[in-house]
């Protein structure tokens, strides 16, 4: 009996040697936790058995305890990298389908364009809706949009400036974009076809003789869009705001690509209203129209509440998702997959997912990394005694082995 005492003590510093020693091989592992070997005592008695003079049995492993514990936040200049602060794992989706969880976020794309981890499995996130948002209820893989971004028809725009109320009306007439005479002001931006190609819309303003009132036309690659004797209107109060059109929106013809291109054009719609005639100079403090070029992926950037988004060299962002965090109710009961990845089990509870920055769920940072949580000083003390525990049942051992010899000596 006394040697089986012994050998569960020595079982047990052995399993104690081996979680630590795990625990330091993966001191520098991403996203790993700590384990801990937890012991009970054992006694053989029955329910009825009160003796108080009874010795106990040896020692079992009751539970190897994980350590869910916070590691630290390591910056990798990876922008596709990501870090938990706080609660929740990441989910995945296995090769088998099955969904697996880990705090590892050290990511990258695959030849398909999918967001993996380094076991090929894919980041899931909650897709985008075409109205807005998320939908929350549906989980899909991560890809990256590596198609050009669509261009988009300048139909629309707004401008902002101030035309001098000082302006006298041209001498020269009729207008002629090409002669300075025949206007007062003029201004310039780009604007898109269908196709996305790019032109040069330019406005021309000329001072009527009737006060606050100025004749406006436009012209696209030089070619007038506005009829010479047609032009619109734009009306000033006495007080310096547009008061014609009453909505201070002016609307310009569409101009006619060039018919190799096979491009359509729109109509253009520029809001006034808030421009002004004053007596200051002409300025202009913002000409924005809403067409756009074709763009090409440049780079990815994943916000603290999870939302990737795609941005592109003509400026626009496209959203691919709101990565989906996952907690259990008792994530000790989680069962270690290897390549710092856990299942679910009946133990953990079922799974819980969410948003990252909702509920108890932690807040992400792009660009890096949770490291271990292994405290290696905790974990070499922590060595040293578990050392010290099998030399001692070890030593157990040899002096009931001498003891036992000491009896069978006696004659």
């Amino acid at each position: 009996m006394s040697f089986r005492i012994a050998l569960s003590g020595l079982n047990a510093a052995t399993t104690d040697l081996s979680v630590i020693s795990n625990n330091i091989a993966n001191s520098n592992t991403t996203g790993f936790k700590s384990s801990e070997a937890q012991f009970a005592d054992v006694f053989a008695s029955g329910a009825l058995d009160f003796r108080q003079d009874q010795v106990g049995n040896g020692v079992r492993l009751a539970q190897i305890a994980q350590s869910q514990t916070q590691g630290n936040v390591e910056f990798t200049g990876n922008n596709l990298d990501l870090a938990i602060t706080g609660s929740g794992f990441f989910t995945f989706r296995d090769t088998d389908g099955g969904q697996v969880y880990s705090r590892n976020g050290t990511l990258s794309a695959d030849r398909e364009g999918f967001i993996v981890n380094a076991q090929n499995q894919r980041l899931q996130v909650y897709p985008p809706v075409p109205t807005g948002g998320f939908n929350t209820g549906v989980l899909s893989d991560l890809s990256l949009q590596t198609s050009q971004s669509a261009p988009q028809v300048t139909s629309s725009g707004a401008v902002i400036m101030n035309l001098p109320a000082s302006n006298l009306p041209p001498t020269v007439t009729p207008f002629d974009p090409a002669n300075p005479q025949t206007y007062n002001q003029t201004t310039s931006t780009a604007v898109y076809d269908s196709l996305g190609n790019q032109y040069t819309a330019t406005l021309f303003f000329a001072k009527t003789a009737t006060p606050g009132v100025w004749n406006t036309w436009m012209t696209v690659d030089g070619t007038l869009t506005t009829p010479v004797g047609s032009p619109l209107t734009l009306g000033f109060s006495s007080a310096g705001a547009v008061t014609t059109p009453a909505n201070g929106q002016l609307t310009f013809p569409a101009f006619t690509p060039p018919a190799s291109t096979g491009a359509a054009a729109s109509p253009i719609t520029l809001d006034f209203s808030l421009s002004t005639q004053f007596g200051d100079t002409f300025n202009v403090q913002s000409f924005q129209q809403d067409g756009y070029t074709t763009g090409r992926l440049t780079t990815i950037d994943i916000g603290k509440t999870g939302v990737v988004s795609a941005r592109f060299t003509n400026g626009r962002a496209v959203q691919l998702g709101q990565l989906a965090l996952a907690n259990f109710p008792n994530p000790q009961g989680l069962r270690q997959l290897g390549s710092t990845t856990w299942a679910e089990t009946f133990t953990s509870g079922a799974v819980i997912l969410g948003q990252p920055g909702s509920s108890t769920f932690g807040f992400l940072q792009a660009g890096a990394v949770e490291t271990s949580n292994v405290d290696l000083t905790k974990e070499l003390v922590a060595l040293i005694t578990a050392q010290r525990a099998f030399q001692a049942n070890a030593q157990s051992i040899t002096t009931i082995d001498q003891t036992q010899q000491t009896i069978l000596n006696i004659r």
